[in-house]
C-alpha cells in the first residue's frame, strides 16, 4: 500500500476527517507474534478527554476479528493511538473479560509500548516540527501519563515531555534544558500559571530572572503533579520559584539578610499575629527586587496544586498549602511597616491584613471576604488623606 491509501484507509476506518500525523508498521515474531498497523492522529478526538472516550486497538486473530477496542493493548499514556493488531496467538473463543487478563495481550501491549515510545523518539530527533505539533495535542497525555500510577511510566517518558521556558517560546525537552543550565545550578526550576504572561510578572520571578536562570513554564494542571511523581532529572531535583526557601545571593548577603531578619523580629512578630494564624511565617526575602511582597508555600503541597485541587468536585478534601508570607526589606512599604509599628500597632494590623490579601491576589488564589478587603482599601485612603 501507498502513503495515500494508508491515510485514505485511516480517515474511513477511524472517522477522522484528517489524514494522521504519522503512520507506524510493526511485524514481530517469536515468542509472540503480530502484526500491527497503528496511527498518530493529527488531532485529538472532541471526546479525548471525555468519560465517552474509550481507548483500544482492533484486534484481530489470522485476520477474524477479536474485539474492536481492546483496552488491554495499549497503555494509557498512548491512548491517543488508533490502529489494529493481527496476532495468531491470540484465541477466538477467549471471552473479553479474559481477554483483558491474557498474557499475550500484556506482550504485545508491552511490545507496541516500545515500538511506539520509539518512534515518538525518533520524530523527536528528526522532524521537530512534526514532534512540536504532536505534542500541542497530546503532550498534557503523556504528563498524565507520568502522574498516573505513581509514577510507574516515569522513565518511559521523560524524555518526551517539554516545556516552553523564560528563554524560549518554542518546546524544550528536559534534556535540553539540563545541557544549558549554569554550572553551579543544582536544580530545574520551575513556574506554575494560567500563562507566560502571568508567570513572567510574578514577584518570585524577579531575583531569578536578573540571574539570568532559565525556569520552566507549568501552564497545565498537570504538570506539577507529574513533577512531583518524576521527582528529579539526570539527578538535578524540580524546585519550584514560589515554594521553599531559596536564593541566589552571596554569602556575605545571605549575611546581611539574617541580621535583618534578627533586627525586625519583633515587626514580623507582630504581622504574623495580626494574620491570626492565615501564614506559618512571616519573614524577610532577597528573592523580590521590585515588588514589595509575596507569597510562597512550604514543603509538600504548593499553593498551585491548593488551587487545583479546590477547583475539583470534593474540594481536595480540604488540603491547604503552607503560606509563608516574605517581604522585601529594602522596598519603602517595609520602611512604611516600621513606622507604623512603632506609631500605631492597630494600624499595623490593617497593613498586614492588606499586604496578605494582595499576595493572595498575585497567587490567583481567592479573598475570602471581598467586601472587608475593599473596606480595608477605603480606610487606609481615609487615612492616608487625614
Amino acid at each position: 500500500m501507498s502513503e495515500e491509501e494508508y491515510q485514505s484507509f485511516y480517515m474511513s476506518e477511524f472517522h477522522d476527517y484528517q489524514k494522521p500525523l504519522h503512520i507506524i508498521h510493526s511485524s514481530v515474531e517469536g515468542q509472540i507474534s503480530y502484526h500491527a498497523l497503528l496511527f498518530i492522529p493529527s488531532v485529538k478526538s472532541h471526546d479525548f478527554y471525555q468519560q465517552s472516550y474509550k481507548k483500544g486497538l482492533e484486534l484481530f486473530s489470522k485476520g477474524v476479528l477479536v474485539e474492536e477496542k481492546c483496552e488491554g493493548l495499549i497503555t494509557d499514556a498512548f491512548r491517543f493511538v488508533r490502529g489494529l493488531v493481527d496476532s495468531s496467538d491470540i484465541s477466538l473463543n477467549i471471552s473479553r473479560e479474559m481477554l483483558q487478563q491474557d498474557a499475550q495481550v500484556e506482550k504485545i501491549s508491552k511490545s507496541l509500548e516500545t515500538k511506539i515510545k520509539n518512534e515518538l523518539t525518533k520524530m523527536l530527533k528528526k522532524k521537530r516540527e512534526t514532534y512540536d505539533a504532536f505534542y500541542e495535542e497530546f503532550g498534557m497525555q503523556l504528563m498524565y501519563g507520568i502522574y498516573d500510577n505513581y509514577g510507574a511510566k516515569k522513565e518511559l517518558l521523560q524524555d518526551l515531555i517539554m516545556f516552553k521556558t523564560s528563554k524560549s517560546e518554542t518546546f524544550v525537552t528536559l534534556k535540553e534544558y539540563v545541557a544549558r543550565m549554569k554550572a553551579d545550578q543544582k536544580a530545574i526550576y520551575f513556574a506554575s500559571g494560567e500563562s507566560a504572561e502571568q508567570i513572567v510578572k510574578l514577584p518570585q520571578m524577579e531575583q531569578i530572572l536578573e540571574q539570568d536562570i532559565e525556569v520552566l513554564y507549568f501552564l497545565n494542571d498537570v504538570d506539577e503533579f507529574a513533577m512531583k511523581a518524576l521527582m528529579a532529572y539526570d539527578g538535578k531535583e524540580f524546585q519550584s520559584i514560589a515554594q521553599g526557601d531559596f536564593d541566589f545571593t552571596s554569602e556575605e548577603e545571605k549575611k546581611e539578610l539574617e541580621e535583618k531578619q534578627v533586627e525586625n523580629k519583633s515587626l514580623l512578630e507582630k504581622i504574623k499575629d495580626a494574620l491570626d494564624g492565615k501564614v506559618s511565617q512571616v519573614r524577610l526575602t532577597s528573592r523580590l527586587k521590585n515588588s514589595a511582597v509575596c507569597l510562597v508555600g512550604g514543603e509538600g503541597l504548593s499553593l498551585e496544586m491548593e488551587k487545583i485541587l479546590s477547583s475539583m468536585p470534593d474540594a481536595g478534601m480540604g488540603m491547604r498549602a503552607e503560606r509563608i508570607l516574605e517581604i522585601n526589606p529594602e522596598h519603602a512599604l517595609f520602611q512604611a511597616l516600621e513606622t507604623i509599628s512603632a506609631k500605631d500597632e492597630l494600624k499595623l494590623g490593617l497593613y498586614a491584613n492588606l499586604l496578605y490579601k494582595q499576595a493572595l491576589l498575585i497567587e490567583g488564589l481567592p479573598i475570602e471576604d471581598p467586601v472587608a478587603y475593599a473596606n480595608e482599601m477605603a480606610e487606609l485612603m481615609i487615612l492616608a488623606v487625614k
